[in-house]
């Protein structure tokens, strides 16, 4: 079983900002490949779509609580550490870009650190999809300012295919597990 998480704030006042990257990205592979419809499981306090051995997830805590749920999924359905992908907004990469990270330090992402906190490891893969922009009125302002913020029309058109990337390098890592 691996779990497929993608980070984001739930509500619609959320729904295209910055911070909820992972959430679009799980959309996305939801959408591509024909999972069924998300269902809430409140005893996880998640949105989860299960096909084949994945379960794509979006948790339904606020960001900075995350790792609850996290911790409540991989512990009921038994899945190590090792089959777990998380997928978030990344304000030290630049716009466009993607990286693959294990074993690291949460970097300052209040979603990662709850997982790491919650899990008591960070022995975990992750996709850190960038978010620093160019615009120079992003520089003086507070992070949360930025994270909360909906991405341009110009940004939205690198975020798109930064998902479409994003798509393809999960689906590379489960597709035995759904087809």
């Amino acid at each position: 079983m691996k779990l497929i998480i993608g980070l984001g704030n739930y509500g619609p006042e959320y729904e295209k900002t910055r911070h909820n990257y992972g959430f679009m990205v799980i959309d996305e592979i939801k959408r591509k490949h024909n999972f069924p419809d998300f269902k809430l499981e409140k005893e996880h306090n998640a949105l989860i779509s299960k096909k084949g051995d994945a379960l794509l997830v979006k948790p339904q805590t606020y960001m900075n609580e995350s790792g609850k749920a996290i911790k409540s999924i991989a512990s009921y359905y038994k899945v190590d550490v090792k089959d777990i992908i998380v997928i978030h907004d990344d304000a030290e990469t630049n716009l466009g870009e993607i990286k693959e990270v294990e074993g690291r330090s949460a970097g300052g992402h209040n979603g990662v650190r709850s997982i790491i906190d919650e899990l008591k490891t960070n022995e975990f893969k992750r996709l850190k999809l960038g978010i620093d922009s160019d615009d120079p009125s992003f520089k003086n302002k507070p992070l949360e300012d930025v994270v909360l913020k909906n991405f341009s029309k110009a940004e939205e058109i690198v975020a798109l295919g930064v998902i479409e990337k994003a798509v393809e390098l999960i689906v590379g890592k489960i597709i035995d597990l759904i087809v």
